[in-house]
């Protein structure tokens, strides 16, 4: 069946495109060790429904965005290392609540958070460009059909967040609070390294 097929494919390319390491990445590795698996998962499903827009953007060859985003390349991408710095400066900053701690604080930062990293990070979509083009599943088709590829990615991407939280969240209890201002410090660290080099990319045009 077409559909299935396609569905398939999605779960992989998502999956592909989540997987690598990233600022992304490591927020949900710093939210899931500091506030534990579900606001982990919650900070992956922004990270999903990002990579799903531009995974519909991709699926549905919709030009006009693909050409605007590449002959803005610079400016997103300015944009998208600047704000990855300022939340590595915070990361630095501030001290991370005691794992002892309810940590509640608002899921819903993390969603916002996670959505507008991968939001400004415009090779994302070329990324699927490429995905979909070796997965063989980049030929015009019926909009039903593509709404089961973009239904497939949000899945595949979805998984990668659920594994990784998981698998964060089993060696969580093993963690002291020295640890995790040492964590959270490397955080801000790998996070505000990955900005710099963002922005150092948008001056050189790569």
């Amino acid at each position: 069946m077409r559909e299935a097929d396609l569905l398939i494919r999605g779960m992989i390319a998502g999956l592909i495109i989540a997987a690598p390491v990233g600022p992304v990445n490591v927020f949900c590795i710093n939210r899931t060790t500091s506030a534990g698996w579900k606001r982990g998962i919650v900070a992956g499903v922004g990270a999903a429904l990002a990579d799903t827009v531009y995974g519909a953007i991709a699926g549905f060859s919709i030009s006009l965005i693909i050409n605007l985003i590449i002959r803005e390349l610079y400016w997103v991408r300015l944009f998208g290392g600047m704000l990855l710095i300022g939340i590595g400066i915070s990361y630095l900053l501030r001290s991370p609540r005691s794992l002892k701690s309810n940590n509640k604080g608002r899921a819903q930062s993390d969603l916002a958070a996670t959505f507008l990293l991968n939001l400004t990070n415009p090779t994302t979509v070329l990324s699927f460009l490429a995905v979909l083009a070796a997965l063989r599943i980049d030929d015009s088709r019926p909009w039903w059909q593509t709404a089961f590829l973009v239904g497939g990615i949000f899945l595949g991407s979805m998984a990668w967040w659920l594994i990784l939280s998981t698998v964060i969240s089993h060696f969580r209890e093993k963690i002291d609070d020295r640890v995790l201002l040492w964590m959270n410090r490397a955080a801000g660290i790998a996070i505000g390294c990955f900005g710099a080099a963002t922005m150092l990319l948008s001056r050189k045009g790569f």
